[in-house]
């Protein structure tokens, strides 16, 4: 027969105090390294970027829930990580010049130059960027005023004159 322990399913086995703690400081360390790590990519998280945060989710699961074992447990985590992401929103929302979850934009091309320092700060190289101004009907920066990797890694372009490149639409399939 199907036997159920009530008991274990909903009753905490440990402090909900320590899960919420537990969770506040793993999900701030995490904020805090993934936030100031560089802007890697340009555009769509890669399969890459999906990798790390699944095993760094795998890598820090004990160390936030200490082994819980009931569902108000796994709910209280659940609670304090949405609580904190809300809370940062709220926080981007309300003192936009903190820039807490996204970063600045920041100059990679600049009047048709390449600016090589932010750039290797950032990691990327040439080949990205000149894949972006391609996908932006550009076969070089050459007409490129400024060109900025935003804070939500999308790339922006103003052509000499100041005119924004608007992105190239797409053919509709049939």
């Amino acid at each position: 027969m199907l036997e159920i322990d009530w008991r274990e399913l909903f009753v905490p086995s440990g402090s909900i105090i320590s899960i919420a703690i537990r969770g506040t400081v793993i999900y701030l360390a995490l904020f805090l390294v993934m936030r100031f790590l560089p802007r890697r990519t340009l555009g769509q998280a890669s399969a890459s970027d999906l990798l790390i945060v699944v095993l760094i989710a795998d890598a820090v699961q004990n160390g936030m829930s200490n082994n819980y074992r009931s569902i108000t447990e796994a709910l209280v985590l659940a609670g304090v990580i949405i609580g904190w992401a809300l809370a940062i929103d709220w926080l981007d929302h309300r003192f936009p010049r903190l820039y807490l979850s996204a970063g600045r934009e920041l100059v990679l091309i600049k009047d048709g130059k390449f600016v090589r320092a932010n750039m290797d700060r950032q990691l990327i190289t040439e080949e990205e960027v000149l894949a972006q101004l391609r996908a932006h009907g550009l076969d070089s920066p050459a007409r490129v005023q400024k060109g900025f990797i935003e804070g939500d890694r999308h790339f922006t372009m103003l052509l000499q004159g100041g005119s924004p490149i608007r992105p190239i639409p797409r053919p509709r399939a049939r």
